[in-house]
């Protein structure tokens, strides 16, 4: 193939799961309804967390942030795949490809640390909740919000810069939902096994170790519960556990099948499922699942939406 240098000019075509989809017209419509819940559900638990003072404690600032970092990664992707299929437009300029990658990458990475620190935040109040203040303070919990942040952004300017420096062939077709490691590097013009061996190298030590912390965490919390001679004390950590471990496993099964599964497993039909499952339907779904399980949450999202409509009633 005549190999063509990427410059700023020059772009892409996503072939996104709504080109190959045999029901584009329902999926799209789908996808609109889900990206419309993620904004209201997670904006509403950002409103809610902020405006509320009894909420401004080390579990909720971490899933103030979670809900932060699931808005804004939807945003990234959602609104462009679906204005690209009403459009008919499909092109994403090369500055645009690879900002999209950078913010993927970096809002995907801070939230694999993030859910890791606070599978450890339920451990330390289920386990050890006399030093929960001490271990978990309000500078405990910025430094663990810092660190996701940092170790993430950092970890995608490289790869973004790295990937986004090989040539491509003429054929742009990205066949995938949007501007993401592996589907662009089929483009590529040159020998990219050595650089796709450290992707799943990189992958698998990014994702595996969180997930393993994770695992450790809520086993140590389970034998703690099983040993709880209360039955509501029990039923209530169990509750609030679940919610935690459904959201993982959402996340981090369409992130592993996307970074960890060997390149043999992969096509673009199961790849561009995957990235639905965790860039769409994760961030619908999350403040739900926290949201409609947690009294506190719910307590507040009435008292403060009940002080608007209150204020408004007034004049």
């Amino acid at each position: 193939m005549e190999v063509c240098n990427s410059t700023l000019g020059s772009g892409f075509i996503l072939v996104g799961i709504l080109d190959d989809s045999g029901f584009p017209e329902l999926l799209c419509a789908t996808i609109t309804a889900l990206y419309f819940l993620a904004i209201t559900s997670n904006g509403l638990l950002l409103l809610v967390i902020t405006m509320d003072a009894r909420l401004h404690v080390t579990m909720y600032l971490l899933l103030w942030q979670l809900s932060l970092m699931d808005l804004l990664l939807t945003s990234v992707i959602t609104p462009k795949a679906i204005l690209d299929y009403l459009l008919k437009d499909n092109t994403i300029s090369f500055g645009g490809c690879a900002l999209q990658m950078f913010l993927e990458l970096t809002l995907g990475s801070a939230e694999d640390l993030l859910l890791a620190f606070m599978a450890y935040d339920r451990y330390v109040a289920i386990c050890h909740p006399l030093n929960y203040t001490i271990l978990m303070s309000q500078k405990v919990c910025c430094l663990m919000i810092a660190t996701s942040w940092i170790l993430a952004s950092l970890s995608a300017l490289g790869y973004s810069i790295y990937t986004m420096q090989y040539p491509f062939c003429k054929s742009r077709q990205i066949r995938h939902l949007f501007c993401e490691i592996p589907p662009l590097l089929k483009l590529a013009c040159a020998d990219t096994s050595t650089y796709e061996l450290m992707v799943y190298v990189m992958g698998v030590t990014l994702l595996i170790p969180p997930l393993a912390a994770i695992l450790a965490s809520y086993s140590l919390i389970l034998f703690t519960v099983l040993h709880m001679p209360s039955n509501e004390g029990r039923k209530k950590a169990l509750v609030t556990c679940s919610s935690h471990l459904t959201v993982v496993g959402m996340w981090y099964g369409g992130a592993i099948v996307m970074y960890v599964l060997p390149s043999s497993f992969h096509s673009p039909k199961q790849d561009n499922i995957s990235s639905v499952f965790y860039t769409i339907f994760t961030p619908a779904l999350n403040p739900l699942i926290y949201s409609l399980r947690n009294k506190e949450v719910t307590g507040a999202l009435r008292r403060v939406l009940g002080k608007r409509f209150s204020v408004q009633s007034t004049f």
